[in-house]
């Protein structure tokens, strides 16, 4: 086999119940809670759907209706949409910022948790106005950033903060 064939994406299937394309499957599924379907918009490469939501009965009311490329599109669409706000959640999870006002003008405060299975922690970093770091150090993942805890480690010549 040579690398270009290696390369080559997975052909595309286009079939009334599963459609594979563009790096995501759409998979009509029966819905386990009632007599309906429901379809599952996988990524490749993740275990779980990015997406399950109900799917049309077809017009003899019991089975579903056969998915099509208008419908595949507006699923990938709002599969990824689901998928980009999950991200940008988990990002403002992770990642706070503050700006407080010290003697010596504004510094912006960042934490930086790190989600490690075993040992999380977090990061604590003060930045001047022309991006200078002023300070870093480590604290606990549950440390909670606001405007009274910078000021305090501000004001405390910015030592531990855990």
């Amino acid at each position: 086999m040579n690398e270009a064939t290696h390369a080559d994406p997975p052909a595309a299937i286009k079939e009334d119940r599963l459609w594979y394309d563009n790096g995501w499957t759409a998979r009509v599924i029966k819905n386990e809670d009632d007599d309906g379907w429901a379809v599952a918009m996988i990524k490749d490469g993740e275990a779980e759907p990015a997406l399950v939501g109900p799917w049309t009965m077809g017009r003899d009311k019991k089975n579903p209706k056969p998915l099509d490329a208008a419908a595949f599109q507006t699923l990938v669409k709002t599969a990824s949409e689901v998928l980009r706000r999950h991200e940008q959640h988990l990002h403002a999870m992770l990642h706070k910022r503050i700006t407080i006002n010290t003697a010596a003008g504004p510094v912006e405060v960042t934490l930086d948790i790190v989600p490690d299975d075993y040992e999380p922690y977090a990061i604590l970093t003060a930045i001047d106005p022309t991006g200078d770091e002023l300070a870093r150090s480590r604290v606990e993942p549950g440390f909670k950033l606001d405007r009274a805890s910078a000021t305090r480690w501000a004001e405390g010549g910015f030592g531990g903060a855990g």
